[in-house]
């Protein structure tokens, strides 16, 4: 018995368990990385197809001139993009997923003590948790929560911005303005969502 103590205290070893728990946690953060450079390197396409400079752009992205100029280079000996709609009333899965994301963070942030949401978002923005039709309604349903919980406290323009959202994905189009991936368009309206709020608070 007392071997099989010491054995349990100092393994020589760790068990296949072990090994899992420890770099599920660090392979969560890789992957994270790995999409937000490519998320990155997408919105760079995007910014110079707006007409900014390749110095601005390095500025934003913290990128050296140079990696800025030969991803752009890249770019531009591709056909040309569409103009990118920025209007927050469109009616694709990905932009109602970063409205429904948006909304999520700005409830989270006034409300961060008492937001059933807060923990989902902290998970969304490690990378945690991702844009799967589950983890989706799960969302939906937290957010519906958080706005019958602080109905009285929040503005109308979140309920209406949740109104709208729902009713899209509920049938949302496939139909898009332009060929932005998914992840670039979920970014857009994220920020779009939490200017639009912030402007009618």
């Amino acid at each position: 018995m007392a071997g099989e103590e010491d054995t349990h205290r100092n393994p020589e070893t760790l068990t296949e368990e072990q090994a899992e728990r420890m770099l599920a946690g660090m392979n969560e953060v890789i992957r994270a990385g790995e999409e937000m450079r490519k998320l990155r390197t997408e919105m760079i396409k995007l910014f110079a197809g707006f007409g900014w400079t390749q110095d601005r752009i390095a500025q934003l992205t913290d990128m050296s001139q140079p990696a800025v100029s030969k991803q752009v280079t890249k770019y531009r000996t591709g056909d040309p993009l569409p103009p990118t709609n920025l209007s927050l009333d469109q009616h694709d899965e990905p932009w109602l997923e970063g409205r429904l994301w948006g909304l999520a963070e700005e409830i989270s942030e006034i409300f961060y003590d008492t937001a059933r949401c807060t923990r989902y978002v902290h998970a969304i923005a490690r990378g945690k948790k991702r844009f799967t039709p589950q983890n989706v309604d799960e969302l939906r349903r937290l957010v519906e929560e958080d706005l019958m919980l602080h109905q009285a406290e929040m503005p109308g323009s979140y309920r209406n911005a949740y109104d709208q959202i729902s009713r899209g994905l509920d049938i949302p189009s496939k139909v898009t303005t332009t060929t932005a991936s998914a992840s670039v368009r979920r970014a857009l309206a994220h920020q779009i969502q939490r200017d639009r709020l912030r402007g009618d608070a």
